[in-house]
């Protein structure tokens, strides 16, 4: 048992676009930076070693050992400045951590950077997806408990997070994030998982359906570092561009999607009905601004992109996204994937299920995505159901919903004694994780 009141935990929900952290009880993050990395292998930069190497020595030379020579630069202010040779790596897969070392640095600089705590002073809450193995969940006891030495531990699965955050203890959650969208009915705080549902389509499938989709009318993004802008006249700006020979394929494409998700996120909403080319032709353009200046226009997309959620088939329409044909053909709309987890649920809970469907995520934070998801799922559930789509309605709280019942739970009196402690890490192992957190 661990008896944690007077000191705050820390809850950190690493999701596959951005990683959340902060206290328990608060209500929103401290923390929020890009869960991707820049990435210099010291082999390409041997020039400036010298300079690096000190830097490495004093701050994580532990953690950067074993990769071979590889920098690795966490945050977004890190992350914003361009690096000649600077690749931009990912740690998760499908939402599952493939890179520990990355993961490793990504807390770190939560704690140190971020939080300014020391971990050993504070028990951590860290959000998982419901298709976590056992193996991960070992490999996370054992960095949080060996290398950061935390009192106690405790892994919550986002879904039932979500369901804490609004209040309830049985709901079905749509949890549409960066790389994916998952649909878990959870029962009673657990997770049902023979019900769980996955698409791979999440929003950064949509920013570049977007980007290919402007490509393919001849708009293209320029990146933030890739012109200087300078005021010739008051109001009057020339753009001059800058050559930058080293900048790796993986930087220009990140920065040109930062830019892309915020067209993305600023005129994109989901159409009431499903999109169809000649309906939606002659709709009024919406102006945008990109950082170098040019005003483009933005029609049909702002409906046609949203719409890929619900019919995963469009993005074959889209000039350049024809590599993506299995994710699309495989892929169901967001209505099928409810319906289904729901019907492989028990009889006796459907009908509560269908009155609590929860939206979780940053893309589910779009514009009347709500609506038409509840137009959709009334069409075709059964006659029976009820059915209510429930999101909370400022969009901070639907992004961060998973971190904001961590931080609900943590900081509850009666969660005091779920902790999986280190006195009980020391006596029955990192595989004692799974009967603490079922």
């Amino acid at each position: 048992m661990y008896g944690g009141d007077e000191v705050s935990a820390i809850v950190i929900d690493l999701g596959s676009h951005t990683c959340k952290a902060g206290y328990a009880g608060e209500d929103a993050p401290k923390a929020v930076f890009p869960s991707v990395v820049g990435c210099i292998d010291q082999m390409d930069a041997d020039d400036d070693k010298e300079n690096n190497d000190s830097e490495t020595n004093n701050n994580n030379a532990d953690s950067n050992k074993p990769k071979g020579k590889r920098k690795l630069y966490v945050g977004s202010q890190a992350l914003g400045f361009r690096r000649d040779h600077m690749e931009v790596v990912s740690p998760l897969k499908d939402g599952v951590v493939v890179d520990w070392d990355i993961v490793d640095n990504i807390w770190d600089h939560a704690f140190k950077d971020c939080l300014l705590i020391d971990p050993k002073e504070h028990p951590m809450l860290l959000a998982e997806p419901s298709s976590n193995t056992q193996l991960q969940r070992e490999k996370i006891a054992e960095l949080m408990f060996e290398k950061y030495k935390v009192p106690a531990l405790f892994l919550a699965k986002n879904a039932v997070l979500t369901s804490f955050a609004s209040g309830r203890a049985t709901s079905v959650v749509i949890d549409s994030g960066g790389g994916s969208t998952t649909v878990a009915p959870v029962h009673d705080g657990y997770v049902l998982q023979k019900a769980v549902s996955f698409s791979p389509i999440g929003g950064e499938f949509l920013t570049d359906c977007l980007m290919k989709s402007l490509e393919s009318k001849g708009i293209l993004i320029k990146p933030r570092y890739s012109f200087k802008r300078k005021e010739i006249q008051p109001g009057v700006f020339q753009t001059v561009d800058v050559d930058l020979p080293h900048t790796t394929e993986s930087y220009k494409l990140y920065s040109q999607r930062v830019i892309a998700s915020d067209i993305k996120e600023s005129v994109c909403r989901a159409p009431d009905t499903p999109y169809d080319e000649s309906s939606y032709s002659n709709i009024p353009m919406t102006p945008y601004e990109l950082p170098d200046g040019q005003t483009i226009e933005i029609g049909a997309d702002r409906f046609k992109i949203p719409d890929i959620l619900f019919n995963p088939s469009l993005a074959q329409t889209i000039p350049g996204m024809d590599n993506f044909a299995e994710i699309s053909s495989s892929a169901r709309g967001l209505p099928q994937m409810v319906i289904e987890s729901i019907n492989r649920c028990d009889v006796d809970i459907r009908k509560e299920l269908f009155g609590s469907i929860l939206l979780a995520g940053g893309t589910a934070s779009m514009q009347q995505l709500k609506e038409r998801l509840e137009k959709d799922l009334l069409e075709e559930s059964p006659q029976a159901a009820r059915v209510k789509v429930l999101a909370s309605g400022n969009a901070t709280e639907r992004r961060f919903s998973v971190w904001i019942g961590g931080s609900i739970l943590a900081s509850l009196g009666s969660f005091q004694q779920m902790w999986f402690s280190k006195s009980e890490y020391e006596e029955h192992g990192a595989s004692y994780i799974q009967r603490k957190c079922p």
